[in-house]
């Protein structure tokens, strides 16, 4: 036993996590099993793959980069980890009876946090995979024998058509279950011709089915206990497993990765704006707190908590890019790098429009016209179209301003123990961002692009090239400006 009134809840308990293969879902296993350490077992919802058995695909899961620090200190720790086949985008989630038979008699935590968070996927692929897949987990759910804590992972935004959003039940504007309904009946096209008039004000079919999907958990309140979280935008680890731990290009680390090798010159962004992105380990820390908290709640409501900011420490978007800028000018990437990094946010529509063309399209068909008359492939143009497309969609987040209400968020962090406030911290005002950013830049060098800290003598060099590359190409073009206006008006 300790001192931990949220590790103790965890003895003895089975857990079972779907998304566990994902970024947020590994370090949720990783966080459980290390500090939670007498807790039973965890199942995990993996999908099968094709020329991989599943004891080899449990191997690899287990000696994943996450489970580093269990690995040295507690590697029977490891063994609670069972790997149950399965897909939420299948028909009874794809289990086999006797794994459902194991899952209904023994589970009594569900951590769902499988969804699929691509802003372009069409109405049929979205509410597949992030309403019925929500559906099929709470069918599940609902046969089981001794569940405590049912925990939905949403996000802060599937109600993003409200300037003020509160820790509170949203009423789907359509009934989730005509909505699948019209899935599983309609034609492709008529899916798509309808996609508008269901979307309304929001960005995408991310955002409209994670609403859906909350619906659907709520209509559920009087079966078992549930919270419905919803973090915002989540990014690198700020202490565990490791600082700076970061998967995956989605967000603000894809728009770090792109603005370093210089592709990205332009951002349309409000700086003002806060960035409301929240490091994945508060996140997860807050999902088992979440759990422990629901257990001891005796009503049949659900209980809400928007994991944000709100002002307590935030960083704006323009703070953001500065800070940035000023850490990742020291630490480098040494891939290639195709221009020298100085790109800007831009508040005005039409400038930031000026600034791709110029900047992005403008050197990219360049620059492949001189590899199709010298005989080689071109790229640069398609990779511009691509980072364009995901720009567009990026920046309806950017150039707007929420108030998140997170009065169960905070109430959350201030009813912990002294002990649980170190082990499952929460608190956003003790981040010192100027360490977290380097951390987070680092990260990105290590656990995505691979780069060791012994390659940056060779990237300080590249990117001092291409400093004057820059200042050259910048005073080349202002004295043609200069030549052409002084020929102009002679």
């Amino acid at each position: 036993m300790t001192n931990s009134s949220i590790s103790n809840y965890y003895i003895g308990k089975n857990v079972l996590i779907t998304g566990a293969t994902g970024f947020m879902g590994k370090v949720l296993v990783q966080k459980l099993l290390h500090d939670c350490c007498e807790i039973s077992k965890i199942y995990i919802l993996v999908r099968p793959k094709k020329g991989i058995d599943s004891e080899q695909r449990c191997l690899d899961y287990k000696n994943h980069i996450v489970f580093e620090k269990i690995r040295q200190e507690m590697p029977l720790q490891l063994d609670k980890i069972q790997m149950i086949k399965g897909d939420v985008t299948m028909d009874n989630l794809g289990l086999n009876s006797s794994d459902e038979k194991e899952l209904i008699e023994n589970v009594n935590i569900i951590f769902h946090c499988a969804a699929n968070v691509r802003f372009d996927l069409t109405l049929k692929d979205a509410t597949n995979f992030n309403l019925k897949g929500t559906l099929r987990v709470l069918t599940l759910a609902e046969k089981m024998q001794s569940l405590n804590s049912f925990v939905h992972v949403s996000t802060s935004y599937c109600n993003c058509d409200e300037v003020v959003l509160e820790e509170k039940y949203y009423p789907a504007k359509v009934d989730p279950f005509t909505v699948i309904e019209m899935i599983d009946t309609m034609s492709d096209d008529a899916l798509k011709s309808v996609t508008p008039k269901l979307l309304g004000k929001l960005p995408n079919t991310y955002a409209l089915t994670k609403g859906y999907s909350e619906d659907l958990v709520n209509s559920y309140r009087k079966k078992f206990p549930i919270v419905i979280a919803r973090p915002p935008i989540v990014v690198a680890s700020w202490k565990e497993p490791f600082p700076g731990f970061i998967e995956g290009v989605n967000g603000p680390t894809g728009l770090m990765i792109g603005a370093a090798k210089g592709v990205i010159r332009s951002m349309h962004c409000n700086p003002k704006y806060p960035s409301e992105a929240i490091p994945v380990d508060i996140i997860i820390n807050c999902l088992i707190a979440l759990a422990f908290k629901r257990s001891l709640i005796k009503n049949e409501e659900v209980f809400y908590c928007n994991i944000t900011d709100s002002g307590t420490n935030s960083l704006t978007w323009g703070e953001s890019l500065e800070l940035g800028k000023k850490i990742f000018y020291k630490y480098p990437l040494s891939t290639t790098c195709l221009y020298y990094p100085n790109g800007s946010m831009k508040s005005n529509y039409f400038l930031h429009t000026l600034c791709i063309i110029f900047t992005h399209y403008l050197p990219a068909y360049i620059i492949d016209g001189i590899l199709y008359i010298f005989g080689y492939e071109t790229f640069l143009v398609n990779i511009q179209k691509r980072i364009s497309q995901g720009l567009k969609v990026l920046q309806y987040y950017t150039t707007r301003e929420w108030l998140f209400k997170n009065e169960n968020f905070r109430k959350l962090r201030d009813d912990m123990n002294a002990i649980d406030q170190q082990r499952f911290y929460c608190d956003l005002s003790k981040i010192d961002y100027n360490d977290y950013i380097l951390n987070y830049i680092l990260g990105i060098r290590k656990f995505i692009l691979n780069e060791s800290l012994s390659s940056l003598p060779k990237a300080r060099a590249k990117l001092m090239r291409l400093y004057y590359i820059d200042k050259l190409l910048k005073i080349f073009f202002c004295g043609l400006i200069i030549y052409i206006i002084y020929n102009l008006l002679k």
